[in-house]
């Protein structure tokens, strides 16, 4: 039986502490699922499509790594593709908070549904997409933060 997680986020955009967990979390599953969220609540700067193939530019040569989409409740979604795990990452400790809480939410919704947790690298901690957009859009060069393919889009939109 393969193991199968997903890894769901909004990855607006996806940055290099996103690949760092992807790369991460491919090397422990057979089939490492990444789930853009179409995140209509959080008004993404990028359309579902947009960081859809984003993520697949810079994933494509991963083994066993796939990018989808999905709306609705992921729990749902992790079952209609036959997963049992999903996979979140932590940066700080007031991720944890709201990480925890939608763990065990799923855990009351679909109780043989794992989540698991993994930290990302340490010089990756301290920025999330939000900051990247808000830095790219007051002028900043955020090469450092994310793939040179991602930085074009993000001049792009915020210029």
């Amino acid at each position: 039986m393969k193991r199968i997680a997903i890894y769901p986020g909004t990855f607006d955009p996806v940055t290099y502490g996103h690949i760092d967990l992807i790369k991460r979390g491919a090397s422990l599953f057979d089939r490492f699922i990444i789930a853009v969220a179409h995140s209509y609540d959080k008004k993404p700067l990028f359309s579902v499509e947009e960081r859809v193939e984003m993520l697949k530019t810079v994933t494509g040569t991963m083994s066993g790594v796939e990018v989808d989409d999905f709306g609705g409740l992921l729990v749902n979604y992790v079952k209609g593709q036959g997963a049992r795990v999903i996979v979140r990452g932590l940066r700080v400790i007031s991720d944890f908070e709201f990480e925890f809480q939608m763990a065990l939410t799923n855990r009351n919704l679909v109780p043989d549904i794992e989540t698991v947790f993994m930290m990302t690298n340490e010089s990756y901690s301290y920025f999330s997409s939000r900051i990247i957009k808000e830095t790219v859009k007051l002028g900043a060069e955020v090469d450092k933060f994310v793939p040179p393919q991602v930085m074009e889009k993000l001049k792009e939109k915020l210029r």
